[in-house]
């Protein structure tokens, strides 16, 4: 299968085979003034309330009701949350799930796939190591790979998003989605085509599909940042860059600086709880990166909240 597989069609026949494991999240309608920046109409898709904390989920379950999966199981690599959502996946189903992550990976992340069962192994700094890990153990072990993003089941799982968001807010004008490989942004720019500008966020210590573009394919990138956990693999994904130069309008970079800012303004302006790389398109708008047209309808995927920035167990109990 190549990128031409992942289109409107196999995504529609990849939701029918999904849906009854994954949450349909909603969307609220915001004005940008609420959250202390221009008055501008805002739609936020809220994925960061899927199954296993981040939209993921919906390319892990693609992968396992899609493929064969052998007798050893699968093996995931991620920086968090793809581990996360196969591990989630992978117990709701009762497949054998072994997941490699990086020491980069947050607390919260670890912690959640430990709780869903999985055999955890952390494997080097960033997520090319734990990758690297990964496909010696696959190997090894006979057990199915699946990939955080370079893959077409994850992509047709991811554009599924794009499916559920158009229907939720047909009349969107733009939509901003961040980028770490390109499996998100690759399967709802399939979805979509050219009918929406599709709007690519990267951190700028990791701007992956950014350097992609300039080259014209994609070469590796800088990889850190307050978002390493999520958006920062040492190059976007080929079956990903193939489908976003067709139909990515652009990629704009944002600051950590900007994504805290972004976090805190989703949490004071609407109690919105985003990881780092979640709060990326968001950073966009907070930074000034992406500035919408007068009128422009702007579609915001807030993708995670795999994190400990709001510590319930912690925080002081009333008396």
């Amino acid at each position: 299968m190549d990128a031409v597989t992942v289109n409107r069609e196999t995504i529609a026949q990849a939701f029918a085979r999904i849906r009854d494991h994954v949450r349909e999240t909603p969307v609220v309608a915001v004005d940008g003034a609420d959250f202390g920046l221009a008055p501008m109409r805002l739609v936020l898709k809220l994925e960061q309330l899927q199954y296993s904390g981040s939209f993921k989920a919906r390319g892990a379950f693609a992968n396992l009701l899609l493929r064969r999966i052998p007798p050893a199981g699968v093996t995931a690599a991620s920086g968090g949350n793809h581990g996360v959502a196969v591990a989630f996946a992978a117990r709701a189903l009762g497949i054998k799930a072994k997941i490699f992550l990086p020491t980069v990976s947050s607390p919260a992340k670890i912690a959640r796939i430990r709780r869903y069962g999985a055999d955890l192994a952390i494997e080097g700094e960033l997520y090319a190591d734990a990758l690297a890990a990964s496909e010696a153990w696959v190997k090894t072990s006979g057990s199915l790979p699946v990939h955080a993003f370079d893959q077409v089941e994850t992509m047709l799982g991811t554009g599924t998003l794009g499916a559920e968001l158009e229907r939720q807010a047909p009349d969107l004008d733009s939509v901003l989605i961040a980028v770490g490989g390109g499996g998100l942004i690759g399967g709802v720019a399939a979805w979509y085509g050219r009918r929406v500008r599709v709007i690519g966020v990267e951190p700028q210590a990791s701007p992956t599909l950014f350097r992609a573009f300039e080259a014209g394919r994609p070469v590796d990138a800088e990889t850190g940042g307050i978002a390493a956990d999520s958006l920062a693999p040492r190059r976007v994904g080929e079956l990903n860059f193939a489908i976003a130069r067709a139909n990515v309008e652009r990629v704009v970079l944002v600051s950590d600086d900007a994504i805290v800012a972004a976090q805190q303004a989703l949490w004071e302006g609407a109690r919105i709880v985003a990881e780092p790389g979640a709060a990326a398109p968001f950073a966009a708008l907070v930074s000034g990166a992406y500035v919408p047209a007068p009128d422009e309808r702007v579609g915001v995927v807030v993708c995670g909240a795999n994190t400990t920035a709001v510590d319930f167990d912690a925080a002081q109990r009333p008396t």
